[in-house]
C-alpha cells in the first residue's frame, strides 16, 4: 500500500496492538530507522514494525545510543517514518525524557502522530542501549508513577503502553521479574524485559509473568541473547520480539561497500541493487503520477 496521506489512525481498519499480540505467533518487529525502511517492511509483508533509538540515533545523527538525543530530535524523524507507512508501529519512548510531565508529553505527542504503541523504560539517566554494559535503574515506585502518567495521557485505550525494565542488567533477573509484576499491576498493557541472556531466562520470565503480553530483544551483531528462532522465543510465552540492529547493520555494510566500489571506479552490480523503476515503486511515484493526472489543470 502506498502512503500519500496522513498517518492511519486506529479507526482506519488497522488492527489494534492488543489484537496483534494476541495472535498465535510472536509479533516480529524490525526496526525502521527511516521512512524508506518502514515502506520496505510493509512491502515484504511484516504486520508491524518499531522505531528504535539505537538505529535512529546512528542513522540520522551519526551518534551512539547514549542519551544524546531526546524527544525533539527523535520525534521529527518518527513523524516522517509513521507518515510513510500504514503499518502499526511501536515507538521507543526511552525514559520519557524526564519526569511524569515529560512522559505525558511524549505519549501524547507520539499518539497524535499515529503510533499504535510506545514503550517507556526504567533506566536512570543518562540512559544507554539496553544491550550494552551494566545499567542503573530508577526506583520501581518512580517508574510506576511514569506508567500511570502514560496511561492517563493516552487519548485512546487502544494506545498500547509497554513498560520496559532494564533491571536484569542493573540488579538481576529476580528484580526484573519483580518489577515486571509491579508494572503489570500498575496497569501497563505489556512488559518488555530487556537484557535477557539465555533461553533459560526467557523461560523463567515467561512462567513468572504468564498471562501478560511480553516483549524481548533479539539484537544481532553483538547482543546478550544468543540467536533463537521466533518460534522458540514464542514458546516461552513472549508475544513480541524486537530486532533493533538486523536491518541497520546490514544496511550500513551495504552502504560502505557501495561507497568503496564507487571510489574504486567499479560499476554497481545489478544483483546487489534495485533499479530506478523498482525504487520509484517503493517510494510511491506511480500513485503521485495518478494524482497529478487526475487533478491537474490544462
Amino acid at each position: 500500500m502506498t502512503r500519500t496521506q496522513a498517518p492511519a489512525r486506529k479507526d482506519d481498519g488497522l488492527p489494534t496492538w492488543k489484537a496483534l499480540v494476541a495472535g498465535p505467533a510472536p509479533l516480529l518487529l524490525p526496526t525502521a530507522h527511516d521512512a524508506l525502511t518502514a515502506r520496505l517492511a510493509e512491502r515484504v509483508g511484516f504486520k508491524a514494525y518499531q522505531v528504535g533509538g539505537f538505529a535512529l540515533d546512528g542513522a540520522h545523527y551519526g551518534v551512539p545510543d547514549i542519551d544524546l538525543t531526546h524527544f525533539g530530535e527523535k520525534s521529527a524523524v518518527i513523524r516522517q517514518t509513521i507518515g510513510a507507512c500504514s503499518l502499526p508501529v511501536l515507538v521507543d519512548g526511552d525514559d520519557g525524557y524526564g519526569d511524569v510531565k515529560n512522559v505525558t508529553r511524549t505519549v501524547r505527542g507520539y499518539e497524535a502522530m499515529g503510533a499504535s504503541a510506545i514503550f517507556i523504560e526504567d533506566q536512570q539517566a543518562p540512559k544507554s542501549c539496553g544491550q550494552e554494559g551494566r545499567k542503573k535503574v530508577i526506583p520501581a515506585r518512580v517508574m510506576v508513577g511514569k506508567i500511570k502518567a502514560a496511561l492517563a495521557a493516552r487519548r485512546s485505550p487502544d494506545m498500547f503502553i509497554l513498560a520496559r525494565t532494564d533491571a536484569r542488567s542493573a540488579i538481576g533477573l529476580d528484580e526484573a521479574i519483580r518489577r515486571g509484576a509491579q508494572y503489570r499491576d500498575a496497569g501497563a498493557d505489556g512488559l518488555y524485559i530487556e537484557g535477557l541472556e539465555s533461553a533459560r531466562e526467557l523461560e523463567q520470565v515467561g512462567k513468572a509473568l504468564e498471562g501478560t503480553p511480553l516483549a524481548t530483544t533479539m539484537m544481532e551483531g553483538g547482543g546478550k541473547l544468543p540467536w533463537l528462532s521466533p518460534a522458540e522465543i514464542g514458546g516461552y510465552g513472549f508475544s513480541m520480539i524486537l530486532y533493533p540492529t538486523t536491518v541497520l547493520f546490514r544496511a550500513a555494510r551495504a552502504i560502505e561497500r557501495a561507497l568503496a566500489d564507487l571510489l574504486a571506479g567499479k560499476p554497481m552490480a545489478s544483483e546487489d541493487a534495485m533499479d530506478r523503476t523498482g525504487f520509484e515503486e517503493v517510494v510511491g511515484k506511480p500513485e503521485w503520477a495518478r494524482i497529478e493526472q487526475m487533478f491537474k489543470v490544462e
